[in-house]
């Protein structure tokens, strides 16, 4: 099971390996928020668990808080190595000294766990284990035997750390190695472990756990399906994202919007009993999708309510920079609550499915 940098970096906080300071956001709003918190220019890392997302536009820096807008709405809802991005980390941009690679693999034809390590650290490392192998200091270890500190201290001397960082580094070895053991793990790596005029941080964060282990890891597996098991997403071809409650509305509005001449750009399954933050993160997901010119919001309230519905669209519509047409069919519990919610903030709505599906499409073309 591979896990997300986020959540790798607080494990290794937790574990005392220090950490940049960073926070997860799912919308380019948020993302502005955590950038003039942090007072600081920012990273914006896309959360993907494939490699190589640097070079693939994955990665990207910002000075000020609107800079960090705009290249959030840009990175959120793309798609780098044939993933689609739907989490960003902000992080401080770190001013680097110098840059190690540290990292701990099962090596299965050992049998044993392998520490590897370099001076040379970045994104590539692959370059130095290829041409200039005798960079990288290999050093296997006993699972029988403990691994204690003056180990990490004696890997940190074979790589040619300076005497000042000697027992810091060894430390982050030492602490690494007990993430490895302590969550089940396959790899864990620091690529790159920089180093700057404050100390050491860990800049990125590789933790890949054992399949054969996650039973015993369930709360590590359950923060990695929270994100995931939120809502049901389908990114299509269409400009007309389509949002409904329950499976059923959802490629009902579809069709509907087929028959008048529209097409989808999404199937965004909300479920029962939305909240309204979660009316607000799906109509975010969408709104970041720059082929999304229109946006088609079908909901038949039952377990969900029509106020909190609502509710959730003006939280979006007041803090959203990006203003996307949309078309709300809103019926069911507190259908005349949420109604009047929408018409006092003087957002129009529809009660039926087929007037809202047409009028979507018309907002469309005159759109494009």
């Amino acid at each position: 099971m591979k896990v997300h940098e986020y959540i790798a970096k607080d494990i290794f906080k937790k574990e005392g390996i220090p950490v940049p300071q960073n926070k997860m956001v799912v919308n380019p709003d948020e993302a502005r928020a955590v950038a003039m918190e942090m007072g600081k220019p920012v990273v914006i890392k896309s959360q993907i668990l494939v490699g190589g997302r640097g070079k693939a536009g994955g990665i990207k820096f910002a000075d000020k808080p609107e800079e960090v807008y705009s290249k959030a709405f840009e990175i959120l809802g793309s798609t780098v190595k044939d993933e689609r991005v739907e989490m960003i980390l902000i992080e401080e941009k770190l001013k680097i000294l110098s840059e190690y690679y540290l990292s701990i693999v099962l090596d299965r034809s050992a049998k044993k766990p392998l520490i590897m390590a370099s001076m040379s650290g970045g994104v590539d490392i692959e370059e130095v284990a290829r041409d200039t192998p005798e960079k990288i200091v290999k050093y296997y270890l006993d699972v029988l035997d403990e691994f204690l500190p003056y180990q990490g201290r004696e890997i940190a001397i074979k790589m040619g750390v300076p005497n000042a960082l000697i027992s810091k580094v060894g430390a982050v070895v030492w602490k690494l190695f007990n993430v490895f053991q302590k969550y089940d793990a396959t790899i864990a790596e620091i690529n790159p472990l920089v180093v700057t005029a404050d100390g050491i941080l860990a800049a990125d964060a590789k933790l890949d756990i054992d399949d054969d282990s996650v039973y015993r890891q369930k709360n590590l597996a359950e923060l990695e399906k929270v994100h995931k098991s939120e809502f049901a997403y389908v990114k299509l071809d269409g400009n007309i994202a389509v949002i409904g409650n329950g499976a059923g509305l959802t490629l009902s509005g579809m069709d509907m919007l087929k028959l008048y001449g529209g097409e989808p750009a999404t199937f965004l399954d909300i479920g029962g009993g939305s909240s309204q933050e979660n009316i607000a993160k799906a109509l975010n997901i969408v709104i970041s999708d720059l082929d999304v010119k229109t946006v088609f919001l079908n909901v038949l309230g039952g377990i969900t309510r029509a106020d909190d519905v609502a509710r959730g669209v003006l939280d979006v519509l007041n803090a959203s920079k990006r203003k996307v047409p949309l078309v709300i069919r809103l019926t069911g519990t507190n259908e005349e609550e949420g109604q009047r919610i929408l018409k006092e903030a003087g957002v129009s709505y529809e009660t039926s499915m087929e007037a809202a599906a047409k009028k979507a499409v018309e907002l469309c073309k005159n759109y494009l």
